[in-house]
């Protein structure tokens, strides 16, 4: 779209003349010699626009020696090309040759135009002297004789005024009224051909209700705007507050009047009322006290439900404190560490068809014969053992047991279900494969606590009846006769279990149901259990008992310690058969070494000291750790010991504990795994401080000597952390070292990576200075180990977390610089096409953060060369990208900020070389609305900078990409239509664009023009009136163009309220672009009188009449009309809001009542209210 254009060139849009320079005084802008001369200095300077050659020109402050020696300006050595002679520059001349010929050569003439060259704007001549008219204005039609009006507001003739001369320079009076001067913001609606955009016809008829045959030029003005006015009406009434006893956070009082009818001989009725304030909640009185809620719940029977058994088993439970570390924790570290590669046998019970229990209307006798056949049927062994059977078949099948137990309690086959758990009690007398014993038990004691919870909550639920509720903290004398028989029949049927090892589990499964029978039911039965474990032979299968008996004793009576304690002693008198033959025999049979049988012990033994350690006195421990002392090879009472005791205990006592250690036998129970266990508690709790050096020299020589990498990296990783906890970096680069060297040969690294890690991750969550960190010799060595890319990279990001969370202040320390680029772009490098989108987000993020604090104060040179070095090492990660543009034009308002807006010739050079950093990085980018709005910021950016011609090119970048916009984007993962975003885009365009001056050597308003044509030309939705929306804010702006002053401004740039200063030939070119992007508009709405189009035509119609009455002078008449018609249009079919419609003819008459706003009056009384019917 070609929209008209201004004849010939266009005229300098700056100030010129150089009165300081020549006389020492100021006029509208700040002009003056240079360095040097006769007053002023010369600020920025900018490149000479494209096709130019030579030096760039400075297009603000001339003046000038050269000038007045040659007649030319310094400035503009580059000429004009087509000018001879002399150099025309379109900014500041001041020169002995327009005081000599009186005429002004900063610029050439219009075409069509003769005589002297116009230059627009602050000219001194002895011609205007002379004569007592402008000179840079001869082209102009003079209003009288020996005047010519000149566009400069500044010094602008009053209307009919005259030049005054004073001083030698012509002085005018300022004029406030333009109104013959201004054209119309909604002008004609008639044919304006142009180039790109043809308007319609001159025989048709816009709207066919206008009432013509013809188009007529609405020849309409645009309201003349007083913003500081406007600002002022709409601020909010300043109101003084009297502060007393109300303030809204205070309860409410209410007062309640109370009514009482009392009845009198004589009288109907008598009413006395008694006034009270008191704090009353007004729900409340509403329900007079009484919750609906509970008065339901009041009503309802009684019932256990769920919930109220989930709270009960939470309450018994919340004995044991949250300190305590449940069974469940160590459930899945002990099924992942004993593992066993040999086949697995197992004895399954097969439960046959006829012991499946009838339906509820069965008889008794009916019932009883079934549980009869299933003893039977339990009798004659129908089982089947299984074998060659793998780790995971084991599991399946132990799995497949326990979901059979849950359905055969579920289908009320009680005798079924207690075969079950005795058949896999027995599996726990089975020690063939005994390095896999740990994990069975673990596996096995999972189907004994589904048993005893289904007991459990079968007896309970039978103490319920129509009327109450067992409470939680019941007594046995709440409990009915027939749970109790329940109960009993139940361990009756366990005591008659005729194995040792399958009783026993079964019995301490239904401990807790010994609550039901007597209060001392359960402190009776734990010393008993604890007697009948004295009757299991094998050590290993004996301690894990003892683990159980302790593990339901803790959950059942935890105040119960006299059984806990007497299992341990227990223990201890047994902890010889461990050495003794019958063991040695057993493991010479199966082929294990007694280092890798031991340790088979620790996780029944932890538990056991755990339970016991609980809350226990100081006394008791010390007396337990003294009993251990005593008994030969007692490495793994030792381990276990520190691995149950509070860490506090232990750290206390470390170096009783180390010189323990160096007194045990290798053989047995290696001494490695126990200063690993020592560096756990020390990891939790601080030694005493003389005594931590000689505690890491002791532990780190038995450490040092280790020969396996496996053990040496699972005790270093536990050791770095009290290093790193308690010494200097120096201790820690020795630590790092000692694991570079064992971690080396035969890159032993590789199978080690995730205690690699864990190193990681201990050191730099201890040393938050990364100076420091970085300091540490051997810490990128360190990183060097991990080879793996997907590692490294994890472990990258690890380290990018913690200077992220953990940096307060910007850093330019050359040392973290140099390691966290090595980092990052390790990070990045690891980008491919598989990447996931959420990974690249995640490493952009840590990127952008490790950026945002680099900082190198008021060395902005150096900054910029930090973000180029960026550039070429994050190309990959457009979010990086992005995050580096705006840091760049961070950079450059920065430096504007340093300089006051008054920049040098480096300062200017530099702001240069910001704008050109984000005008070739943004063509990298990939989305296309981050490319136009980083185009938008950045020109925003050099405006403010006042690198005019690099603004320019931003705006006309961003023009040339809206063509590319697609139809639909993706947003989130989702296609979504793209119109809306443009819209948005384009509206924050034109509030830039009001600012944006114009090109000296472009036509006027280029820019508008030329987004105006892309606008035309870009294929928009059939069905959708984004476009048309775009048209309406483009009146705007050009409404707020056509002010004397502009809404807003940038310092130190002139905008064309400056430049033209209401020139009329500027403001014919802005009514004529009114003109064309109104015929649009009416086209479009022309095009929507179709029945499915009618709503839309209302509500554009009426948004089209707001824009008229926002910024349209309605005093005219035609101007007017158009509104009327438009107003009818709106309701015309009944689809117009009719609230809508009143709330704006109620807001036209409150408008009306305004100063100069009579005419709205008039306006109002044509604007009636149509009804849908």
């Amino acid at each position: 779209m070609a929209l008209p254009r201004l004849g010939g060139k266009a005229p300098a849009p700056h100030n010129h003349g150089t009165p300081r320079a020549q006389l020492g005084k100021r006029v509208l802008h700040n002009h003056g010699a240079p360095q040097g001369s006769a007053g002023g200095h010369l600020p920025l300077t900018i490149m000479a626009p494209p096709g130019l050659s030579g030096r760039g020109p400075a297009p603000y402050n001339h003046g000038a020696v050269r000038a007045q020696r040659e007649g030319t300006c310094p400035s503009q050595s580059w000429r004009l090309q087509g000018s001879a002679g002399e150099a025309y520059a379109p900014y500041n001349h001041g020169a002995l040759r327009a005081q000599r010929e009186g005429t002004c050569h900063s610029f050439m003439a219009p075409s069509g135009l003769s005589g002297t060259a116009p230059a627009p704007h602050n000219h001194g001549a002895l011609r205007a002297q002379r004569e007592g008219t402008c000179p840079s204005q001869s082209w102009r039609p003079r209003r009288s004789a020996g005047e010519s009006i000149c566009p400069l507001q500044s010094w602008r003739p009053e209307r009919g005024g005259a030049c005054e001369v004073k001083g030698g320079l012509p002085q005018y009076k300022r004029s406030r009224d333009r109104e013959d001067g201004r054209l119309s913001l909604l002008a004609r609606t008639a044919a304006t051909s142009s180039r790109g955009l043809e308007a319609p016809n001159r025989d048709w008829t816009p709207l066919s209700f206008l009432g013509s045959g013809r188009a007529k030029h609405l020849l309409g003005h645009s309201r003349s705007r007083n913003y500081k006015a406007e600002f002022a009406s709409c601020r909010l009434e300043a109101v003084p507050l009297e502060f007393g006893d109300y303030h809204p956070l205070k309860p409410i009082t209410v007062t309640e009047s109370k009514t009482k009818k009392v009845s009198r001989k004589g009288s109907t009725s008598s009413t006395s009322s008694s006034s009270s304030s008191s704090v009353v909640d007004p729900l409340s009185s509403v329900l007079d006290g009484t919750d609906p809620l509970s008065m339901f719940a009041a009503t309802a029977e009684p019932a256990a439900t769920d919930s109220s058994r989930k709270r009960r088993d939470r309450d018994e439970n919340s004995i044991v404190g949250s300190d305590f570390e449940p069974w469940a924790s160590k459930r899945g570290e002990i099924l992942a560490r004993y593992t066993t590669t040999e086949k697995l046998s197992i004895n399954l019970f097969m439960g046959s068809e006829k012991g499946k229990a009838g339906t509820a209307t069965s008889a008794m006798s009916e019932k009883v014969r079934t549980r009869l056949e299933e003893l039977d049927d339990f009798e004659e062994g129908s089982q089947k053992e299984l074998l060659n059977l793998t780790q995971q078949d084991y599991v399946n099948r132990i799995e497949e047991l326990n979901q059979s137990l849950k359905d055969a309690w579920a289908s009320d086959q009680k005798v079924k279900a207690l075969k079950i758990v005795i058949q896999c009690s027995k599996l726990l007398s089975d020690t063939s494969v005994i390095q896999f014993y740990p994990s069975k038990f673990v596996l096995i004691t999972d189907i004994l606590d589904t048993f005893g919870k289904l007991v459990y909550e079968r007896i309970f639920s039978m103490c319920v009846d129509n009327r109450s509720v067992l409470p939680d903290h019941f007594s046995p004398e709440n409990v009915n006769d027939t749970a109790k028989e329940t109960c009993l029949n139940w361990f009756f049927k366990i005591a008659s279990i005729r194995e040792l090892i399958p009783r026993f589990y079964v019995e301490a499964s239904i401990l807790k149901c010994n609550k039901f029978l007597s209060k001392m039911g359960i402190s009776e039965c734990l010393p008993r259990l604890t007697c009948m474990i004295r009757g299991i032979g094998d050590p290993l299968v004996s301690v894990y008992a003892r683990a159980y008996l302790c593990r339901v004793g803790m959950e059942v009576a935890p105040h119960l310690k006299e059984s806990l304690n007497k299992n341990f002693f227990d223990f201890l008198l047994t902890f010889k058969q461990i050495h003794g033959d019958t063991v040695q025999n057993q493991l010479v049979v199966q082929g294990v070494e007694l280092p890798s049988y031991l340790p088979l012990y620790s996780p029944a033994m932890d538990w056991i000291f755990q339970c016991i350690s609980y809350h226990a006195p100081e006394a008791l421990l010390t007396e337990m750790m003294e009993r251990c002392k005593k008994l030969g090879n007692n490495a793994l009472l030792l381990n276990s010991v520190m691995s149950a005791f509070r860490a506090e205990f232990i750290a206390t006592r470390s170096m009783d504990f180390i010189g323990m250690i160096k007194e045990c036998d290798e053989s047995g129970f290696p001494k490695h795994l126990l200063f690993r266990s020592l560096g756990l508690n020390l990891a939790l709790a601080d030694p005493p401080e003389g005594d931590r050096l000689q505690i890491l020299n002791e532990a780190w020589k038995v450490i040092t000597k280790l020969k396996n990498p496996q053990d040496y990296i699972n005790c270093a990783e536990v050791w770095v952390e009290y290093t790193c906890k308690h010494f200097t970096k120096r201790e820690v680069n020795t630590v790092l070292a000692d694991v570079i060297k064992h971690m080396t040969p035969d890159r032993a690294f590789e199978d080690s990576y995730p205690q690699l890690q864990s190193i990681i991750k201990k050191v730099i969550a201890h040393f938050h200075d990364f100076s420091v960190l970085f300091s540490v010799e051997k810490f990128l060595p360190f990183l060097d180990m991990f080879q793996k890319e997907s590692v490294r990279v994890e472990v990258c990001k690890c380290i990018m977390e913690v200077f992220i969370k953990h940096q307060q202040e910007p850093t330019k320390d050359p040392v973290i610089l140099n390691a966290l680029l090595h980092v990052c772009k390790t990070m990045h490098d690891s980008v491919n096409a598989l990447t996931l989108e959420d990974e690249k987000r995640m490493l952009a993020y840590l990127i952008n953060g490790f950026i945002k604090m680099v900082s190198f104060g008021r060395d902005f040179e150096q900054q910029l060369s930090f973000y180029v070095e960026a550039r070429s090492m994050f190309c990959n990660l457009e979010p990086v990208l992005v995050q580096l543009i705006h840091s760049v034009n961070r950079l450059a308002m920065e430096t504007r900020k340093v300089m006051k807006g008054n920049h040098s010739r480096k300062t200017a050079a530099f702001v240069r070389a910001c704008v050109a950093y984000c005008f070739i990085t943004i063509p990298s980018l990939v989305s296309i609305f981050t490319r136009l709005n980083l185009y938008l910021h950045s020109g925003q950016v050099a405006l403010a900078n006042q690198c005019l011609s690099q603004a320019d090119a931003f705006f006309k970048a961003a023009i040339s990409l809206i063509p590319e916009v697609p139809k639909m984007i993706n947003i989130d993962g989702k296609m979504r239509p793209s119109e809306s975003f443009l819209l948005e885009f384009l509206c924050n365009f034109f509030s830039t664009l009001l600012i944006v001056p114009d090109h000296p050597e472009h036509g006027v308003l280029f820019l508008v023009r030329e987004l105006l044509n892309v606008i035309q030309d870009y294929t928009w939705e059939d069905n959708g009136d984004d476009k048309i929306r775009i048209y309406t804010c483009v009146l705007h702006l050009l409404s707020a163009m056509s002010q004397e002053t502009y809404l807003y401004h940038i310092d130190k740039v002139d905008s064309n309220d400056s430049l033209y200063g209401g020139d009329s030939k500027f403001l014919a070119e802005n009514n004529k672009l009114c003109e064309t992007v109104m015929a649009q508009i009416l086209e479009h709405l022309k095009t929507l009188a179709k029945d499915e189009a009618l709503k839309r035509q209302s509500s554009l119609g009426l948004s089209f009449f707001n824009s008229i009455l926002a910024h349209g002078d309605l005093r005219n008449n035609r101007l007017n009309q158009l509104s009327v018609n438009l107003w009818h249009l709106a309701q015309r079919h009944g689809c117009a809001d009719t609230r809508t419609m009143v709330k704006t003819l109620e807001y036209i008459k409150r408008r009306s009542k305004q100063p100069d706003m009579g005419h709205l009056t008039e306006l109002a009384l044509r604007l009636p209210l149509q009804t849908r019917t």
